[in-house]
C-alpha cells in the first residue's frame, strides 16, 4: 500500500457544493486547503435545484455567477414558482406557493433552478482555478482524529492508495451520515418525523403536455389528505420531458416490491408514459446538530443539519454556513482574530438552522397535517373551501418570514438583541446582524465590487475630518478592510445610516449616525475579541 503524507491549514471532507464552496471561499482568501471527495465526478441525482436569490450573491462572491447561468437548464425568463394542490396533480384546488421573485428588491441578484449536478461541476472548475486549492477526489475517508490540537484525516482509493492529511481544521462538509461530526462526538437534536422517502426520476410525455395548464410553475407539491401532512411533490429537471419526484412509501419498499408507476398515475390523476432514470431512497427526519465545532473539528451542510427539501432550504442553507465559516477560519489562521471567533460560526449558524427547522420546516408540515385533518370537500365543502382560500393567500409567507438574522450574535453591535433566527423580516434599512440590501453607487460599482472580500467601512456624507479619521482607523485595524465613500442619497438613504460596518459575508455588524467614539472597540468586537473578555471576565 501507498502512503501520502499532506499538511495543510484546513482540509476539507467532502467535495460536494458546500465542500466545494468553502475551497473556493478560503482559497480566495489565500488559505491553504485540500478537499477529499469520494465521488470523482457529480453524481447525476436532480436534488438541491431551488436556488435563493442569497445564494446567488454567493456565486457573485466566487466568481461563477456567470458560469452558473450557463449552466442552468432552465431559462431565466421561466418562473422557480411552485404549485400546491389537494388531492391530485390535477386538482381544482391549487395556489402559487414560494414565489422568491417577491423579495427580489431585497438581493443583489435573481434566484435560480438547476439540478445540484450541474451547480458542483461549475464549483469544481472554479476550485481548479485557485493554487492554494488542491482535491482529492475518489477517496473515501476512513478516520478523522484530532491530535495535539491539530486535525488528521485518512483516506483510501478503491485500489489502495492511502493519503493522510494534517491541518490545523477539518471541515466536515461530508453529509448527514457525517464521519466528522462522529469524530467530534457532537450529538444531535433529532424530530419525530421519521419517514421512508423515495426519489423517482423519470421521463413523461404526457406529463410535459399535462403541465401546461400551469405553464409558469416548475414544481409541484401535492396535498394528499391520506399522508397526514406529508408531500408528494414533482420537479421539472429541465425544460424537456425529465422530472424529479419525492414522496413517503411503506418502509419495507424495494425498487422490485413496488409499483411505481401506478404510484405516480394516482398522484397526478391520469394516465400518464413513465420512462424510470433512477430510483432511490432517503429517510425523511429533521435532525439538526447541537454545535457546529469541537475544538479543530467543524462540520457544515447536511452534517450540520438535515432536513426533508421542504422549501428547498437545504442547499441554500449550507452554502450559508460556508460563508459564514471562510471569512472567520481566514482571519484567525492569520493572527487577526482570537481562536474565540470561531465560536461564533456555532452560536449563530446553528440557532439559524433550528430556527429553519422549527419555525418553517416542522411547521409546514404540521400546519398541512392540521389542515387535511380538519377540512374535507368531501364531507363540508363550504368549510373546505374556505380555509383553502385562507391557504392560497398566504402561499408566499414563508418567503417574506425567511430571513435569516445574527441579531443574537456576540459580534454585532447594536442589534435589537433577539436571538440569532431563520425568522424576520426584509427591509432595505441597514440593521446589525441583517444581510446588507443592495443600493447603487455613484460610482457604478457593483455591490460585490464594493464590498470585496473582508470588512468594508462605509461612510455617507463623511467631512473632511471624518474621512482623515476613517483612514486612521484603518491603518490601525491590521486586517484587510476598505472604506466606501459616497452621498448619503437615492438607494443609499434607503440604509437610514450614514455609517455602516459591513462584514466579508456581507452581514451588518454595526450602525450608526455619527462617528463612533471608539472605532477599535466596535472593530475589536466584529473580531470576537469581546467573547474572550466575556470568558475571562467570568
Amino acid at each position: 500500500m501507498t502512503v501520502e503524507q499532506f499538511s495543510t491549514q484546513v482540509v476539507i471532507v467532502g467535495g460536494g457544493p458546500v465542500g466545494m464552496g468553502l475551497a473556493i471561499d478560503l482559497g480566495q482568501r489565500g488559505v491553504r486547503c485540500q478537499v477529499i471527495e469520494r465521488y470523482p465526478t457529480p453524481q447525476r441525482v436532480p436534488k438541491g435545484q431551488n436556488l435563493t436569490q442569497r445564494t446567488g450573491e454567493h456565486f457573485l462572491a466566487w466568481g461563477v455567477r456567470d458560469a452558473i447561468a450557463e449552466a442552468r437548464f432552465i431559462p431565466p425568463e421561466v418562473s422557480t414558482g411552485g404549485l400546491t394542490t389537494y388531492g391530485t396533480l390535477l386538482s381544482e384546488y391549487h395556489y402559487g406557493w414560494l414565489s422568491r421573485e417577491k423579495v427580489r428588491a431585497f438581493y443583489y441578484t435573481d434566484n435560480d433552478r438547476l439540478p445540484q449536478y450541474q451547480t458542483e461541476a461549475v464549483l469544481r472548475t472554479r476550485v481548479a482555478e485557485l493554487d492554494s486549492v488542491t482535491c482529492h477526489y475518489g477517496y473515501r475517508v476512513t478516520a478523522v482524529e484530532s491530535r495535539q490540537g491539530q486535525a488528521v484525516v485518512t483516506a483510501i482509493t478503491d485500489d489502495g492508495h492511502q493519503i493522510t492529511v494534517t491541518a490545523d481544521y477539518a471541515v466536515g462538509c461530508d453529509g448527514s451520515r457525517s464521519i466528522v461530526r462522529e469524530a467530534a462526538q457532537i450529538s444531535q437534536i433529532r424530530d419525530d418525523h421519521d419517514k421512508k422517502m423515495v426519489l423517482l426520476v423519470f421521463r413523461s410525455k404526457q406529463l410535459v403536455e399535462l403541465l401546461k395548464r400551469y405553464p409558469d410553475k416548475s414544481y409541484f407539491n401535492v396535498l394528499n389528505p391520506a399522508l397526514g401532512g406529508y408531500w408528494q411533490f414533482f420537479g421539472k429537471v429541465d425544460l424537456g420531458e425529465q422530472f424529479f419526484f419525492h414522496a413517503p412509501v411503506p418502509a419495507e419498499t424495494t425498487e422490485d416490491n413496488y409499483d411505481f408507476h401506478a404510484m405516480l398515475e394516482s398522484i397526478v390523476g391520469a394516465e400518464i408514459d413513465v420512462a424510470f432514470d433512477y430510483v432511490g431512497f432517503w429517510d425523511l427526519r429533521i435532525a439538526t446538530a447541537r454545535r457546529y465545532q469541537a475544538g479543530c473539528l467543524l462540520i457544515a451542510g447536511d452534517a450540520a443539519h438535515s432536513h426533508p427539501p421542504y422549501g428547498g432550504f437545504g442547499i441554500n442553507t449550507g452554502f450559508e454556513d460556508a460563508r459564514n465559516l471562510g471569512w472567520k477560519l481566514q482571519a484567525v489562521l492569520a493572527g487577526h482574530a482570537p481562536d474565540s471567533l470561531l465560536e461564533t460560526y456555532s452560536l449563530e449558524r446553528q440557532p439559524v438552522f433550528k430556527s429553519t427547522a422549527d419555525d418553517f420546516i416542522g411547521k409546514m408540515i404540521e400546519d398541512d397535517k392540521a389542515f387535511v385533518t380538519t377540512f374535507d370537500p368531501e364531507a363540508d365543502r363550504t368549510a373546505f373551501e374556505e380555509a383553502w382560500a385562507v391557504r392560497s393567500a398566504g402561499g408566499d409567507k414563508e418567503v417574506f418570514n425567511f430571513e435569516p438574522n445574527y441579531e443574537g450574535s456576540p459580534i454585532v453591535q447594536g442589534s435589537a438583541g433577539g436571538p440569532c433566527s431563520a425568522r424576520g423580516t426584509h427591509a432595505f434599512e441597514a440593521r446589525p446582524g441583517h444581510h446588507l440590501a443592495p443600493a447603487d453607487w455613484t460610482s457604478d460599482q457593483s455591490m460585490t465590487e464594493a464590498l470585496g472580500h473582508g470588512f468594508c467601512f462605509i461612510a455617507l456624507d463623511a467631512s473632511d475630518q471624518e474621512r482623515a479619521v476613517i483612514r486612521d482607523w484603518l491603518d490601525q485595524a491590521g486586517y484587510s478592510a476598505k472604506v466606501m465613500h459616497d452621498t448619503y442619497a437615492g438607494t443609499r438613504a434607503r440604509w437610514a445610516h450614514r455609517f455602516i460596518l459591513v462584514r466579508p459575508d456581507h452581514f451588518v455588524a454595526w450602525v450608526g449616525d455619527e462617528m463612533p467614539e471608539s472605532f477599535m472597540a466596535i472593530w475589536r468586537s466584529s473580531l470576537g475579541h469581546g467573547i474572550t473578555q466575556q470568558r475571562s471576565a467570568a
